[in-house]
């Protein structure tokens, strides 16, 4: 098995690949990395690489059943998780749920345009 140290990879299955690109560029500080257009591009934010597979593209192939997301979500660390929200508020995005808190910090779910949950995550101090 060949690995890469370089970055962990994500797929995201969205139906605009563009409308998808300019959310996690423009919002949560993300960047385009590469861009086989229409099918397919990837992002990258620190050690994440985020593939954003389109409908043409050999990634949005469907899962066999009884495999499906559940839960999952990216999971961003955040140094002040109260101005983050308020700036994508600000930008006229949605929030899915409201901020939590436990005993290793605060959190909020924010969806992409094509309902991918992001986790906004600000570590308890």
């Amino acid at each position: 098995m060949t690995t890469s140290a370089r970055f962990a990879s994500v797929r995201y299955l969205v139906d605009d690949v563009q409308q998808a690109i300019d959310f996690y560029t423009g919002h949560l500080g993300f960047t385009l990395r590469s861009h086989p257009a229409p099918a397919f591009a990837d992002v990258t934010r620190g050690p994440l690489r985020l593939l954003l597979s389109g409908p043409a593209s050999s990634g949005a192939r469907a899962t066999p059943s009884g495999h499906g997301a559940g839960g999952n979500r990216i999971h961003l660390v955040l140094d002040d998780l109260d101005t983050e929200i308020d700036r994508l508020r600000n930008a006229g995005l949605t929030f899915v749920s409201d901020v939590v808190s436990g005993p290793g910090g605060r959190q909020i779910l924010l969806a992409d345009p094509d309902g991918n949950l992001v986790e906004l995550f600000e570590p308890a101090h």
